[in-house]
């Protein structure tokens, strides 16, 4: 369809090539009918993804959200027909929801402050979906305990601005207590282990590396292969999950994430995480996996009062001692691991389901430090 936003073939090449053990070529190509320069895949994604923010900002409060359709058109999630004319002269594809963005926060403001205040039982996770046009909640189906069920009442009492979801496995932060070897790992002097996020330089010209904020909650010291690298700087957690590490001299820090058996991934830049844009992680436990981001702005309940909010949520495979590993769409960072839904300690597509993988976006990770990344 002529002027629509679309990335089509350009995200099935970087979901085929990354499943492969390979990433889309950096860079342009020519054309090989026209001669003319083409743009790679990470290109075409970064460009829908700006044309959508800036939609997302032009159109303001009748705009729920966006995402990336199954073919790769970009779709805007709106509250009324004057914002869906606006949406589709921009040559984007409206869909026309029930509720506006702010009705569907409200109530996803609600549920967080409930979960802080008192507790979301065995609730997982809440977020505004743009697809559906409502906020999803999720929950593993045998949860019937009384907390759980409060939470729910109070949820569905918005009618249909909630849609719940029951989905199994236990959410649980993806750090390893035991401290296992085993490939990329930064390993506390508590005994736990985590995965090394990104480098980066802080406002004050400080070498440091972003992980997860639970990884550096009590401010450990961190170490690899035994040898010391240096001590925590700054944590957030709960509420979000992000902290920094600084590097002491010796170590060489490079723009590269690890793609286990496979060439590096080169750090080009970061990018904000889009419903529907592809998305590979590296940790110590499972490596490179890859999937597709399918909400943003999640709250997620890991217990205990502990909840966090603003993060992503995807598909990849994570799971213990992945926590704090990076995040990337192609060669632009996304986030930084944090949690996931677990089945017996393992991904749920060990068990048959989609996996449900949680991750702190990259930007307000480096905000919070005026921080920048070591690009490759």
């Amino acid at each position: 369809m002529a002027g629509r936003f679309r990335v089509g073939a350009a995200l099935t090449g970087i979901v085929v090539l990354t499943a492969a053990g390979l990433i889309a070529a950096n860079g342009a190509q020519a054309d090989p009918q026209t001669g003319a320069e083409a743009a790679s895949p990470d290109q075409k994604l970064l460009r829908v993804q700006d044309q959508a923010q800036s939609l997302e900002g032009q159109l303001g409060a009748g705009v729920v959200g966006s995402y990336l359709d199954p073919a790769g058109d970009l779709v805007v999630a709106v509250s009324d027909e004057a914002t869906a004319q606006l949406v589709r002269a921009a040559g984007a594809i409206p869909k026309l929801v029930d509720y506006t963005l702010e009705q569907l926060r409200a109530v996803q403001r609600q549920l967080d402050h409930i979960a802080v205040g008192s507790s979301a039982g065995k609730v997982r996770s809440w977020y505004v979906d743009p697809v559906s046009g409502t906020v999803v909640v999720t929950v593993p189906p045998g949860a019937r305990d009384s907390v759980t069920q409060r939470f729910l009442r109070k949820a569905l009492a918005h009618g249909g601005m909630v849609t719940l979801k029951r989905t199994p496995g236990q959410v649980t932060l993806t750090d390893d207590q035991f401290g296992l070897l085993g490939g990329y790992q930064v390993d506390k002097n508590t005994g736990f282990t985590c995965s090394l996020g990104f480098n980066a330089r802080a406002g004050d010209g400080a070498r440091i590396f972003l992980t997860a904020g639970h990884c550096t909650s009590g401010r450990p010291s961190f170490s690899r292969n035994g040898y010391i690298i240096g001590n925590t700087r700054t944590s957030s957690f709960p509420g979000s999950d992000y902290g920094t590490v600084g590097v002491i001299e010796g170590w060489d820090q490079q723009g590269r994430v690890e793609r286990w058996g496979a060439t590096d991934v080169v750090v080009r830049g970061s990018t904000t995480a889009m419903v529907g844009a592809g998305l590979c992680k590296s940790g110590k436990s499972t490596g490179w996996t890859c999937g597709r981001i399918v909400a943003r702005d999640v709250t997620v309940n890991y217990g205990n009062n502990k909840v966090v909010r603003g993060l992503f949520q995807h598909t990849a495979c994570t799971e213990a001692g992945d926590s704090g590993g990076a995040n990337m769409t192609g060669d632009y960072a996304q986030g930084i691991s944090s949690g996931a839904a677990l089945i017996s300690g393992q991904c749920m597509e060990k068990h048959g389901q989609s996996n449900e993988s949680y991750s702190q976006p990259i930007g307000e990770a480096l905000s919070a430090s005026g921080a920048s990344l070591v690009l490759g």
